[in-house]
């Protein structure tokens, strides 16, 4: 007999809410067993579910994620999907530098700013 999930065991052991998991079945991304009002997971969907809340920690959108799944279901299958993921960290990482350099420009923005503060309060005679 194949092992099921309850929504509640899948909620507790990844700490989400029921409503993300039906959010996530709503979007496509899963596609649990109904017995009538009850969604059963199994072993395959509990391993999608890790995989989308992995792809929502690096920044991927529900999007990215579904593009992703969708590939492996489809040709051309697993090394579409790798490549396709390949692709999508590459830019997930080339986003996220540039994110870290503008946020290091700005910091160096505050710096120049903060100093000349400094100076022209020290100019006009006010301490600090």
């Amino acid at each position: 007999m194949d092992k099921y999930y309850t929504i509640t065991q899948l909620t507790r052991e990844f700490g989400i809410s029921t409503r993300t998991l039906r959010f996530y079945e709503d979007e496509g991304l899963i596609n649990p067993e109904r017995r009538g009002r009850t969604r059963l997971f199994r072993p395959a969907d509990r391993r999608l579910i890790q995989e989308i809340l992995r792809g929502r920690r690096i920044g991927f959108t529900v999007a990215e994620i579904r593009e992703i799944i969708h590939v492996y279901k489809d040709p051309p299958g697993e090394i579409g999907q790798l490549e396709l993921l390949m692709r999508k960290v590459n830019e997930k990482r080339d986003e996220l530098r540039q994110k870290r350099k503008d946020i290091e420009d700005t910091l160096a923005e505050l710096d120049n700013v903060e100093e000349a503060c400094l100076t022209r309060m020290a100019e006009i005679g006010v301490s600090t």
